[in-house]
């Protein structure tokens, strides 16, 4: 028998030494930094933002629209309505709110900030109209509602968000491109004294936990804006002390605030919804009991739709369920810090700021209430909770961090190149097809 002849290196199979040698094994650290290679390269390229925002944002409201269907028919039932009464309304609101984001997303920076000082003109019309007695509608309460008519309602404190963002944006940015925000004073004003009329309308119907939200929204738009420490510190201590005055005389919150950690009811059932909140999630368990199998809803849970859905979340999806929602929340929030950090526009870098400090801030209290590890606010979870009054402007924020990721050069550059490919795409998926029904005609119609 002849010998078989060696392959030269050039043809043997990857991996594979010279014949007589033992194959090198990948190791586990070089599997990981092959692994942190390709996950940087995909956080790296243009278009990751804009997807993140677009998918984490859509996953959360139909996650939302699945979970309100779930933790809301019992509370339906129990009032005298369909058991789908919460989830119609919610879909409206969701339908409403994705036309506004695609609005958002298609308009001019130059139209969003066209849109600020009407948009705070209105806001602060409407919040003091709720004021009125006879006009404003009490809820839980909070006399911060306007009714319009029928079961809906409107809550202007909302739109007061978005419209401090825009506005505030649109002002830093313009003192920017003045070189005056080296001042204090043009830093401050009139930032401060338009934000704290905000706080004051909403403080007046006692909401405390949109107040709050407000005042991240401020602080983080100073923040983007280069404020000293000193200053920051100021105001900070100041927004601090007037918070704990307002607890301070208020029963409702100084019991909140005892409910901190709490593992039972207490005397007269105080810390009922914070415990039951913690039981929920208990009962979850790593995956949950199952969609709609939730045991606290049945009267246990107060507001197991809005403010307390994460809860429900937990008990019917799991541990598993409440840390894909921490995950898309989280990358919300990393997509729109990037979006902030790599423009070149100051309103963009204000504005997205502005958005992703309202998101990340609202959630992070809401989903720090139901763990007992913040008070009670009232605050509902962006994206997620019932309430259109709330879903609406944040749908129209998440557009406008849609527009600015789409605007970043990079990133409209990207898009530019796949368009066409996706028209070529289109056009030999119709040429297909009008070929293959050219071929199920009868001879005689050829």
């Amino acid at each position: 028998m002849t010998a078989r002849t060696a392959r030269p290196a050039a043809l043997r199979p990857k991996g594979r030494g010279a014949p007589g040698q033992q194959p090198q094994r990948r190791s586990p650290a070089n599997a990981l930094s092959r692994l942190h290679t390709r996950a940087r390269r995909a956080w790296d390229r243009p278009l990751t933002a804009y997807y993140l925002i677009l998918g984490g944002s859509l996953l959360l409201t139909v996650l939302g629209l699945v979970m309100v269907y779930s933790a809301s028919m019992i509370q339906a039932l129990q009032s005298g309505l369909a058991p789908t009464y919460y989830f119609r309304k919610q879909l409206v609101a969701a339908v409403l709110g994705t036309g506004l984001l695609l609005l958002a997303s298609r308009l001019s920076i130059r139209a969003h900030r066209m849109l600020a000082y009407p948009l705070l003109a209105v806001s602060v019309f409407l919040m003091a109209l709720v004021q009125v007695p006879g006009i404003g509608h009490t809820v839980n309460g909070n006399t911060n509602w306007l009714q319009l008519g029928g079961p809906f309602q409107l809550q202007p404190s909302e739109f007061g968000k978005l419209a401090l963002v825009l506005w505030g944006a649109d002002l830093l940015a313009r003192k920017q491109d003045k070189r005056l925000l080296t001042q204090w004073k043009h830093l401050l004003v009139p930032l401060v004294p338009a934000a704290f009329i905000l706080l004051g309308l909403i403080m007046l119907g006692g909401d405390m936990g949109t107040a709050i939200i407000l005042t991240a929204i401020l602080f983080g738009l100073l923040w983007l804006a280069g404020a000293p420490t000193r200053l920051f510190a100021g105001v900070l201590g100041f927004a601090a002390l007037l918070g704990l005055l307002l607890i301070r005389i208020s029963p409702t919150r100084m019991a909140r605030l005892g409910c901190l950690g709490a593992t039972e009811p207490g005397p007269d059932d105080q810390c009922w919804q914070a415990v039951h909140g913690i039981y929920a999630l208990a009962n979850g368990g790593w995956f949950g009991s199952g969609l709609g199998a939730s045991v606290e809803k049945w009267g246990e849970l107060p507001e197991p739709h809005t403010d307390f859905i994460f809860a429900v979340t937990g008990e019917e999806l799991g541990l598993a369920g409440t840390l894909s929602v921490l995950a898309l929340f989280a990358a919300l929030g990393y997509a729109g810090i990037r979006v902030s950090g790599r423009t070149e526009d100051p309103f963009v870098r204000y504005a997205a700021g502005g958005v992703t400090t309202w998101i990340t801030a609202q959630a992070v209290i809401n989903i720090g209430a139901v763990l007992g590890l913040l008070p009670i606010a009232g605050v509902p979870l962006p994206l997620f909770s019932y309430g259109g009054s709330a879903l609406l402007p944040t749908m129209f924020a998440i557009g406008l961090l849609i527009a600015f990721a789409r605007a970043e050069p990079a990133a409209r550059a990207a898009l530019a190149m796949r368009q066409p490919a996706l028209w070529k795409k289109l056009a030999g998926v119709r040429r297909k097809t009008m070929r293959r029904l050219a071929g199920r005609r009868p001879s005689g119609e050829r």
